[in-house]
């Protein structure tokens, strides 16, 4: 765990006792500050108590004492309507951060020498598998790297850092508007796609938010841009002129000058005075599409300009073992594969599987986000059939139906994965792919997208280990439907 010392004999506030606001309230109190955290839920309370995480009712606390306040990313402070902490908070002119900003002002107050190196990646699709993907690189190349962020550990329980330290930092936009004093020595934006916008407001606030990634830079930092998107190549143009960073651009649908790109399936990099190819994607088992080929450019730019080996890093990306929930191939039964895609939790991330494949058996559904499937248009053509799960079926339906793509209803995943599975045996098809990929959050059924996907990948094995699909009988409620 880091220990926040340089928030010693400060009082600080903690509001949201999950994975990173337990981790917050225990670095803070190594620290030496004082520490009042609460939590709407009172398990989670009495859970992070039994933890050592001193609880104190924020609605209760003297707020004109009160230095600092962590606020939980999940949990508004502006749209769409302001938390009542974050209300109380605004009200005595208390900073709102979060346990990103804590890192930021632990990692600034270390002599330079002994500072790690940081590289952080945003966007709104492609975060995981590339932060995951930086990752698999550095240690792949012998290097101390560590993940976290919007990913796996809360940034405060990564190891103590030291000078050979790598952090590899996923951040979302929610952190990202809560965090000032970052500087990451290399900084990602894949992208920029409509998304979050109850809390934003508008698509300009969402990718300011992002751009707070860039903001402590100096002239001896990198960005890495992708230019796939509109949003992508205005920023890069900006970004340019500015203070004199070095600036990637990255691509998977053309080349770039003094960029990394894929042109034919092959990753080039042209950042010497040649262009130089780093390997074929095409053999990069766990990082199909183009979408993926974007990611390994995004992550190849960044790591290479930390001074790793080009080689070195072209075989790791070809050794990479692929990501949970993200485009992961689970197995087969017989000419069947089964693909768990539970993190597309928006069209524009369905839309990467849906351009990935052909002959899609097509399980989603779930709380649909603004627009619901109707930028996919375009993709339905490769959907075999679609099998339709929770608050947005009856939704996703009407938009299938009117591009003539067949769908049904299904009460469960269980029974959308049967279903789909006996359609895909018997449609006599070579390489039918029985994917879920939901385009939607998943809170209407799952706690989360990984549960989502863990079910899926459960049942999908369990599938795959016996002879015979079962003939799906439906609910009366799906009669109905």
């Amino acid at each position: 765990m880091i220990e926040a010392e340089t928030f010693r004999g400060k009082t600080v506030a903690v509001f949201g006792l999950g994975r990173t606001g337990v981790t917050a309230a225990l670095s803070l109190v190594a620290g030496g500050a004082e520490v009042l955290a609460w939590d709407d839920n009172r398990a989670s309370r009495e859970a992070a108590q039994q933890q050592g995480v001193p609880i104190k009712n924020l609605e209760k606390a003297d707020w004109s004492q009160i230095d600092d306040f962590v606020l939980s990313p999940g949990v508004p402070h502006h749209l769409p309507q302001p938390h009542w902490s974050a209300k109380l908070a605004k009200d005595a002119g208390v900073p709102i951060i979060c346990d990103i900003e804590i890192l930021a002002r632990e990692v600034a107050a270390k002599p330079e020498r002994a500072r790690p190196k940081i590289i952080a990646i945003t966007g709104t699709n492609g975060k995981s598998t590339t932060t995951t993907l930086i990752g698999h690189i550095l240690k792949s190349c012998g290097k101390d790297a560590q993940i976290g962020g919007n990913i796996g550990r809360g940034v405060l329980d990564l190891d103590r850092m030291h000078s050979g330290t790598y952090y590899v930092i996923e951040l979302s936009s929610y952190q990202l508007e809560r965090t000032h004093s970052l500087r990451a020595n290399a900084a990602v934006f894949l992208n920029l796609s409509p998304d979050h916008l109850d809390r934003h407001g508008t698509l300009e606030d969402y990718g300011l938010a992002k751009q707070a990634i860039f903001a402590n830079q100096t002239k001896d930092d990198t960005v890495i841009v992708g230019v796939d998107d509109a949003y992508g190549k205005a920023l890069c143009t900006q970004l340019k002129v500015k203070n004199g960073r070095k600036v990637i651009p990255i691509s998977a649908r053309r080349a770039v000058g003094h960029g990394v790109s894929v042109l034919g399936g092959k990753l080039f990099s042209n950042l010497s005075k040649k262009s130089i190819e780093i390997c074929d994607m095409k053999q990069a088992a766990a990082l199909e599409g183009r979408h993926n080929w974007q990611n390994a450019a995004a992550a190849y730019a960044a790591v290479s300009s930390l001074g790793l080996d080009p080689k070195d890093i072209g075989d790791a990306i070809l050794s990479f073992p692929g990501l949970a929930h993200r485009m992961e191939s689970v197995g087969s039964l017989r000419n069947v594969r089964f693909v768990n895609d539970s993190k597309a939790t928006n069209a524009d991330a369905a839309r990467q599987a849906l351009a990935s494949y052909k002959n899609i058996f097509w399980i989603a559904g779930g709380v649909a986000k603004e627009g619901g499937i109707e930028s996919l248009n375009d993709l339905f053509g490769n959907v075999r059939s679609a099998y339709l799960i929770g608050e947005a079926a009856d939704d996703f339906g009407k938009t299938l139906s009117k591009a003539d793509c067949p769908s049904q209803k299904k009460k469960t995943l269980e029974m959308a994965l049967l279903c789909a599975t006996k359609d895909a045996l018997e449609s006599g098809l070579v390489d039918p792919i029985v994917l879920l990929s939901p385009a939607c959050a998943s809170f209407d059924q799952f706690k989360n997208f990984e549960v989502r996907g863990d079910a899926f990948r459960a049942q999908a094995q369990k599938l795959m280990g016996i002879e015979t699909v079962p003939e799906p009988t439906a609910s009366k409620e799906e009669e109905a439907a």
